[in-house]
């Protein structure tokens, strides 16, 4: 979705509206003239560009726009399905007065996310904050707890900074595409959701399936992230908007995109504009081609690979408290530095690691670090446990990573108890009791349940045997 937002200012060329065919023709030969010489200049500039690229490019200026016909044929065609087919969603429902800001909140957790997980956190995202000024009053922290599970908490950050910023201002919502985008976290397609479904402006909205959609219309192979390609797509989009009901239409061809011409086994059967559709008709008539080949399919880059060791620090008050209930144990969370990947966010002590190392050094790395939070094990704390506990992969978009997993239970020296309930804006302690209510990351859940699942196999002193099995290590979902 982030690949295809672009300013619709960029988009807005110079029209010609031409009367005759002979004026017609003089602009194709014009056209043709400037793409050959664009062509040449390419290719004798950098000798290494593809001569599909080139090919591409000349293949995304000659896609045809929309006729005045076909674009009232696929408006009214499309309006009318989405009457009857439309989901029934939270933000769909919300009075005039919130709509902007139930379309906002909405589009933004959409970005990555599915629907259907989306109207949960929705729901009770409006719950606590049902207008622009309770968010604004939210701490980050409140913020990043209820976004917790949803992912790219990024997007949470620009919410509640969008909403300070839009109280300063007045507290009223913009309308207008200009002073949308001026919201930060707030980019094109955002705007233009905000713009033509809350306040009916006539602007066109270009998400993923929007791409999709269009590039089936008009047979675009040309690679969807290309510039060029984006900007014929908001075009295109442009010229399909219906100027009586925008948001309607710009949600039905995004509805469509997503229930019916989606990336593999389309439903062009049931599709209500399939009369207008290029990829179909040509499919229809050669084997060889598959509705499914528009848009080019763009090959992902690699995720890199990425190593941490991760110390789940648990203090007891009482060496003793080993044998029963955690109910008085606390564990050590350290925040993520503001900027970065899941910047201002909650998790266990860890340190990266240039690849896979032994327990010994990934130990040494992790005291360094502990001594940082006033935490020096053997010296200011008793060692009442320490195990390798296993290891377990989190994938985010780019990134693999690979967290080896380790338990160390502290019980504090008497001097030194006082600390536990020392915390600054980087660290604090959280209860046993609490910390399962906190809004945790995937990826700290993940690690925090391995720790759990090991810790009610640990023997109690009762236990004749020590089982090898209840202190093996484990990985990710393992019982």
């Amino acid at each position: 979705m982030g690949g295809t937002r672009r300013s619709t200012r960029n988009m807005a060329k110079k029209t010609t509206y031409l009367t005759t065919d002979d004026e017609y023709e003089d602009e194709n030969k014009k056209k043709k003239i400037k793409r050959r010489r664009q062509s040449k200049k390419t290719s004798t500039a950098a000798t290494s560009t593809p001569n599909v690229m080139i090919k591409q490019e000349e293949e995304v200026e000659d896609i045809e726009d929309f006729s005045k016909e076909q674009s009232f044929k696929i408006r009214s065609s499309l309006v009318d399905w989405y009457d009857n087919n439309q989901r029934d969603l939270p933000w769909r429902n919300i009075n005039t007065s919130s709509k902007a800001y139930a379309v906002w909140v909405s589009e933004i957790m959409l970005q990555q996310t599915g629907v259907v997980t989306v109207v949960h956190y929705f729901n009770r995202w409006i719950h606590k904050w049902p207008t622009l000024l309770h968010l604004s009053k939210a701490s980050l922290e409140e913020v990043n707890e209820m976004w917790a599970g949803l992912g790219y908490y990024r997007r949470a950050r620009f919410l509640l900074e969008g909403a300070k910023f839009i109280v300063q201002q007045g507290g009223h919502f913009p309308n207008t595409l200009s002073d949308l985008r001026k919201i930060p976290g707030i980019g094109d397609y955002t705007a233009g959701a905000i713009a033509s479904i809350a306040f009916q402006q006539a602007v066109p909205v270009v998400d993923g399936n929007v791409v999709r959609v269009i590039a089936r219309l008009r047979t675009i192979s040309a690679n969807p992230k290309l510039s060029k390609t984006v900007q014929t797509i908001w075009k295109l989009a442009g010229q399909l908007v219906d100027p009586d009901r925008p948001g309607d239409f710009n949600q039905a061809l995004m509805e469509l995109g997503a229930t019916v011409c989606t990336p593999v086994n389309p439903s062009c059967s049931t599709c209500p504009i399939s009369d207008q559709c290029r990829a179909l008709s040509v499919s229809t008539h050669d084997r060889s081609v598959s509705v499914t080949d528009y848009p080019t399919k763009v090959v992902k880059a690699k995720k890199r690979h990425e190593f941490s060791a991760v110390s789940v620090v648990e203090i007891i008050e009482d060496e003793a408290l080993m044998d029963g209930p955690q109910c008085n144990s606390r564990f050590l969370l350290v925040k993520r530095p503001d900027k970065g990947l899941l910047a201002g966010l909650w998790e266990f002590p860890s340190v990266p690691l240039i690849g896979d190392v032994d327990f010994v050094t990934r130990k040494d790395a992790i005291d360094q670090l502990l001594k940082s939070f006033d935490l020096e094990p053997g010296s200011t704390s008793n060692v009442v446990l320490r195990k390798d506990v296993g290891e377990c992969v989190h994938v985010f978009s780019h990134i693999r990573l690979k967290m080896y997993i380790e338990l160390l239970v502290l019980h504090i020296k008497g001097g030194n108890r006082v600390k536990l309930d020392k915390e600054n804006n980087g660290w604090k302690y959280v209860s046993s009791k609490d910390i399962a209510s906190l809004g945790l990351t995937s990826g700290v859940k993940k690690v925090y349940t391995m720790i759990q699942e090991f810790r009610d196999n640990i023997p109690r002193k009762s236990d004749k045997k020590l089982s090898a099995k209840s202190l093996s290590k484990r990985s990710c979902g393992s019982s």
